[in-house]
């Protein structure tokens, strides 16, 4: 078939297609005024109470979004002229795949009507997201817009279906039928468990093979256990280390294995280390608030090893939430001249909540007090929302990849410890979760002095005067690197600031001897406004940024002692209570 024969007289073939882009501009138009109404949005598991619910809102009192004229007719002259394109050389037997991994398979370079449909999905999501860049309205309604569309465009994709899906047709063929009858079992083991597996997790056990290094819960209550690491050096510094990892996440990112281990690279270097295993909330915990696990959790902890260590200071780390608890913790120190910490390390730590990457297209005073109004006086906030939140951050490498090759090609997938992790997700208390929403990433009150009140202090972070570490991510879509660096312009003491290259876990769990990853360093101890100036003087160091942080804490370390030949201290409460990882770790949500 020619392309004439295709399209009719050839002079109307421009027409045709002016008159389809209209039509898919009127289309938009009108899913941007259902956005805009509020349209109820799905959340991962598909029900429309979940995290995503008024994504589409747009701000109050924004200015309603609309479509600019001159670039939609842009958009459809050139979507014309590509489809054109598109059908001329499907006309002559030839039709380039998009260079794109779900469509990289022999079945589907081999199969022209599989080509052309990925072929026609890619220019149909260009043309989609080339108009979500020609949306008039507030920056937050458009990214919204923009979230929602790439949503939306992630999950048509042709590989997603097995009707459409060349690759997995072929192996079903192969297999004679047993890849789909696999894939069928793979996703009822799925719904049963409640999420996408992304990893054979029959391959792991917390305490086997990963959370190994060895230790002992020293304290416990009903927030956290205390665990203690056996030292493997015959002295260590007599300033203890102490982790305050996230809640949000069990501790074990920062023990995944021997090699990879944040916890024994500390202990390795001559550190006394202890970390804060959470435990994971049930209805029981319900109640519990953020002063709760400030006071009762970061403090007591701190306090905790301070007795233990015999030592008048400690040195402590927080990560990603759990830094922003350790800094209320510091900030509520402060206030009560208590100066136990001698030197903080924020690893991808929100402070300043002015900018909070894609998490912030979820957050508004509607979305706040629903919360608010559902759970911020008792109840829990499930870790599998947490979770598939997260997950639809990336939705082609952490959900349909695995829907894809679970279900329509019946594979497991590879173990991974790393997503393994991530599969064991955690819960959260309500009124916990609804105190830091409104406070800090609504209201973003944590860096204006007073404005909070944490454990009956107001919270200067100004205050908060001793050396500090700052760790931040170059690609981290959690906590943006400008977000982490701005903690360089609000906390007290003498800081230093180091980014690493890739994102929010990989940049973090980067261990020296892989020699993998760079890290960029300045040595003026200036500290401009913004991260791009801070930049301009700043050097790219290859490998980790491990090295540099373990030479910063030395200094902090005071003297070297002898190790200590048991776990917690002896004639006091502080007595090993059971083998790391503990108990609490193993809690599933």
């Amino acid at each position: 078939m020619t392309q004439e024969q295709f399209w009719g007289p050839g002079s109307d073939q421009m027409a045709q297609l002016s008159q389809l882009g209209q039509q898919y501009g009127q289309m938009w138009t009108q899913a941007l005024q259902g956005l805009q109404k509020g349209m109820p949005a799905m959340n991962a598991m598909g029900a429309p109470t979940g995290l995503f619910n008024g994504l589409a809102q747009p701000q109050a009192g924004g200015a309603p979004v609309s479509l600019d004229a001159d670039k939609l007719r842009a958009i459809q002259e050139q979507y014309a002229k590509d489809a054109i394109a598109l059908w001329t050389e499907s006309a002559k037997g030839v039709v380039p795949v998009p260079k794109d991994r779900r469509f990289a398979g022999d079945a589907w370079q081999h199969n022209p009507m599989a080509a052309l449909t990925a072929a026609s999905y890619a220019l149909n999501a260009k043309a989609l997201m080339d108009m979500v860049d020609a949306v008039q309205g507030d920056e937050k309604t458009r990214a919204r817009i923009r979230f929602g569309v790439e949503q939306w465009v992630a999950a048509t994709a042709p590989s997603n279906f097995l009707a459409l899906n060349a690759e997995a047709q072929q192996k079903a063929i192969d297999t004679k039928g047993q890849s789909i009858a696999q894939g069928i079992q793979n996703m009822l083991a799925d719904m049963r468990q409640g999420h996408v597996s992304m990893t054979d997790e029959s391959q792991f056990e917390v305490g086997r093979n990963v959370a190994t290094s060895e230790g002992a819960v020293v304290f416990e209550n009903e927030l956290f256990q205390l665990i203690e690491y056996k030292a493997l050096t015959t002295q260590v510094y007599e300033r203890p280390m102490l982790f305050v990892p996230p809640c949000i996440n069990k501790y074990y990112i920062l023990d995944l294995q021997p090699e990879n281990s944040l916890i024994r690279h500390s202990v390795e270097n001559g550190h006394r280390t202890f970390v804060v295993s959470w435990r994971n909330p049930d209805e029981s915990l319900g109640n519990k608030t953020w002063d709760d696990y400030i006071g009762d959790a970061v403090i007591k902890a701190i306090e905790v090893v301070k007795d233990i260590s015999g030592q008048a200071q400690i040195n402590a780390l927080g990560f990603c939430v759990g830094g922003t608890m350790l800094v209320n913790g510091l900030a509520v120190l402060a206030a009560r001249g208590d100066k136990s910490v001698a030197s903080a390390t924020l690893l991808t730590t929100l402070v300043d909540f002015s900018d909070t990457g894609v998490l912030d297209v979820f957050i508004d005073e509607n979305f706040v007090k629903f919360r608010e109004l559902t759970m911020g006086k008792g109840g829990l906030m499930a870790g599998q929302d947490l979770a598939s939140t997260f997950s639809f951050l990336r939705p082609v490498d952490l959900v349909w990849n695995y829907v894809v090759g679970n279900y329509l090609k019946g594979e497991t997938p590879p173990p991974f410890d790393l997503l393994y992790w991530n599969s064991d997700s955690t819960n959260l208390p309500g009124p916990y979760y609804a105190w830091y929403l409104r406070n800090f990433y609504l209201e973003n009150k944590l860096v204006q002095p007073g404005a909070l009140t944490v454990c009956g202090e107001p919270l200067d972070v100004s205050k908060i005067n001793m050396p500090i570490y700052i760790y931040g991510s170059r690609e981290d879509h959690i906590v943006p690197i400008g977000a982490a660096y701005a903690s360089t312009q609000v906390l007290g003491g003498k800081k230093r600031f180091v980014m690493g290259a890739s994102g929010h876990i990989a940049g973090v769990i980067n261990p020296p001897a892989k020699k993998k990853r760079s890290h960029w360093l300045r040595e003026d101890g200036k500290f401009p406004a913004g991260i791009d100036a801070w930049l301009q003087g700043a050097d790219e160091l290859p490998g980790s940024w491990w090295t540099d942080w373990m030479d910063w804490l030395a200094k902090s370390g005071g003297k070297k002692v002898p190790a200590p030949k048991t776990y917690g201290k002896a004639r006091t409460a502080y007595k090993a209570l059971e083998p790391a990882p503990g108990s609490y770790v193993k809690a599933r949500a």
